[in-house]
């Protein structure tokens, strides 16, 4: 850890917990240390522990949330918030979504990407036949008018189920609508087409995990 002296009383509690060396400088030697102004005072250096793989986190999950290149951090951040929030029990990437461990996502999930699991795909959209032969229903959020409304399908019922998003303004591709098992969608008022990911991540997760026996 690397830290400003203003900050060794404020950050006690995590440095008495943790067998890291600190570091305490000043501010400037922080901003030659790092090549920028680190405005928050506070810096720390972490090894990732290894993901799990995406047919761990489905053994033993019932609501699973499954995201296709979304790619703006904040969104990120936004859908693993929704998802502790509302109850869903993990997260799974296509390969080319964003690092939910960005700090934008970090800050932006208020640290929820450290508390849902989540897993990567190998494959896209192959890889969503392993959710599938795990007992998985997809569901693919979409727009579209042939996609019954959330009420119709009723989600929250199934057993388990994994919702599909796409990223911002492109949706879900093709291939992955085709690959879903049922198209759904949020009933739209006054002429809006649609809501951001991150709000229809919400509204939708809501869905599928209202009526769901709380532990």
């Amino acid at each position: 850890m690397l830290l400003s002296a203003k900050w060794i009383d404020v950050m006690r509690d995590v440095i008495d917990e943790l067998p890291a060396p600190v570091y305490a400088v000043s501010p400037e030697l922080a901003e030659q240390v790092t090549g920028y102004h680190v405005h928050r005072g506070a810096l720390a250096s972490m090894q990732r522990k290894p993901l799990p793989t995406a047919a761990e986190l489905l053994r033993s999950a019932r609501r699973v949330v499954v995201m296709e290149s979304v790619n703006d951090h904040t969104n990120i951040g936004a859908i693993f918030r929704s998802a502790a929030a509302l109850g869903m029990d993990a997260v799974l990437l296509s390969p080319d979504c964003a690092d939910p461990l960005y700090r934008r996502s970090v800050k932006v999930s208020m640290g929820a990407v450290f508390s849902v699991p989540y897993a990567r795909l190998e494959s896209w959209p192959k890889g969503l036949e392993s959710v599938r032969e795990a007992g998985f229903t997809l569901l693919a959020l979409t727009p579209d008018e042939k996609a019954r409304s959330l009420d119709e399908a009723a989600p929250h019922r199934m057993d388990r189920v994994a919702l599909m998003l796409g990223a911002e303004g492109d949706g879900l591709s093709t291939q992955a609508l085709v690959a879903a098992d049922e198209w759904v969608r949020i009933p739209m008022s006054h002429g809006v087409d649609s809501l951001n990911v991150g709000a229809a991540a919400a509204v939708a997760f809501y869905a599928v995990a209202s009526g769901r026996p709380q532990s």
